[in-house]
């Protein structure tokens, strides 16, 4: 028998656990630009209790063969920053999209489903596209697709290449597996969590569009921040503005920071503030 179907046929019998709620606060260095384009810099303390990350869409493969190496590179400093902040008592949600069926009668996957539909203030969206005012200031130009291959190859698709999350992130003990942003309103409403940062790709497509995305989850009034250096963007350096991969990549951060949220370095997600992580009876001031 399957290990999905035995795992499933166990969770009949008894509900999958959720994370524990611990004491501990992460000290975030946040960055925002305003309209000038000018960047500051401001400390936001979250409780790991409150806290989750969302990996976005790194997929064991893609379309784009640059862009699958890129992920393969990102993915195993991403797993250092994952471990550490799940070890602190950050929740762990992630999000390949189309690839449920991969994780289907996981733990991972059932706890996400279980959390019961939260009311919400508008409808919940599969996709949330840049409306005309935004693709009138976007930065790059992304509209045929960003790859940049030196020969791009054409996509019939789907079905896509990816099947699961890339392998080299690990998905372990209460992380959460769901591409569905009702779902993961469902369950972060269910926990009491209302603080989102997002890493993974692609930064001017997945990480704003989704139902899970920024521009989503700050419309719903979640407090979110980017982890700005463990992101990618789909830009191709022969379209406009005519700059490196990484210089458009810095582009499309540097609208969002303007525009939907601020950014952080995914160091700031790897430790809490000394002290607010002890047992209640044993904190001084805290």
């Amino acid at each position: 028998m399957p290990a999905a179907a035995i795992l499933a046929g166990a969770q009949t019998a008894q509900k999958v656990p959720n994370r524990p709620k611990v004491p501990g606060t992460l000290r975030l260095t946040a960055r925002r630009r305003g309209k000038d384009g000018k960047a500051q810099d401001r400390e936001l303390q979250w409780p790991v209790a409150r806290t989750a990350i969302i990996v976005c869409d790194m997929w064991d493969a893609h379309t784009c063969t640059l862009s699958a190496q890129r992920v393969a590179t990102l993915a195993p400093r991403m797993n250092q920053v994952i471990n550490a902040a799940r070890s602190h008592g950050v929740m762990i949600i992630h999000a390949p999209s189309d690839t449920m069926k991969f994780y289907e009668g996981t733990p991972h996957r059932e706890r996400m489903k279980a959390a019961p539909t939260a009311a919400s203030p508008f409808p919940i969206e599969n996709r949330c596209p840049r409306v005309p005012a935004e693709e009138r200031a976007w930065p790059i130009d992304d509209s045929a697709g960003g790859c940049d291959d030196p020969v791009i190859k054409k996509f019939n698709g789907p079905p896509y290449p990816w099947t699961r999350e890339h392998a080299a992130i690990d998905i372990v003990g209460y992380d959460g597996v769901s591409d569905n942003g009702q779902e993961i309103y469902n369950f972060c409403k269910q926990e009491g969590i209302d603080r989102i940062a997002l890493m993974g790709v692609h930064t001017n497509i997945c990480i704003l569009n989704r139902g899970f995305g920024a521009r989503q989850m700050t419309r719903l009034g979640f407090e979110v921040v980017l982890a700005r250096d463990l992101t990618d963007a789909m830009y191709d350096p022969r379209t406009r503005p005519f700059v490196s991969h990484q210089r458009g990549t810095d582009l499309v951060i540097e609208h969002i920071e303007t525009t939907w949220c601020a950014s952080i370095l995914g160091d700031d997600l790897t430790r809490v503030v000394p002290g607010s992580a002890d047992p209640v009876s044993s904190r001084s001031s805290l």
